[in-house]
């Protein structure tokens, strides 16, 4: 990936709601939602919205198809693991032993409960 690509990509996801968006698509997966289902669930009136969603398609972090005539967006998981990717590249290059530092950390929201044990 290119760094120009890299920072039209962090640039676009630096923002409330472009940042909202592609979480949602993200989780959303492959299939993608319909532009006013993504506007519902962000809270963003129809001319935000594609104000946003263009912002991101242009950081070809998602996509648009047509459906009928509805326009659904999805996530471009190639182009976000290509950016994962870059950033994490170099990770410990120095050739120090610090895999487990590389590895991707799962946030107290997402990691899953383990009773205690006494």
């Amino acid at each position: 990936m290119k760094t120009s690509a890299v920072i039209e990509a962090l640039g676009a996801l630096a923002h409330e709601h472009r940042l909202a968006i592609y979480r949602l698509l993200v989780q959303r997966g492959p299939e993608g939602l319909p532009a006013g289902a993504i506007g519902q669930r962000v809270g963003l009136l129809p001319s935000s919205l594609t104000f946003h969603l263009q912002n991101l398609q242009r950081a070809g972090l998602i996509t648009q198809r047509r459906e009928s005539r509805q326009l659904i967006y999805g996530a471009d998981f190639d182009e976000m693991n290509g950016l994962i990717g870059y950033l994490t590249d170099n990770c410990c290059g120095n050739g120090s032993a610090c895999s487990t530092n590389c590895a991707p950390v799962q946030t107290a929201k997402s990691a899953k409960r383990i009773p205690k044990v006494a």
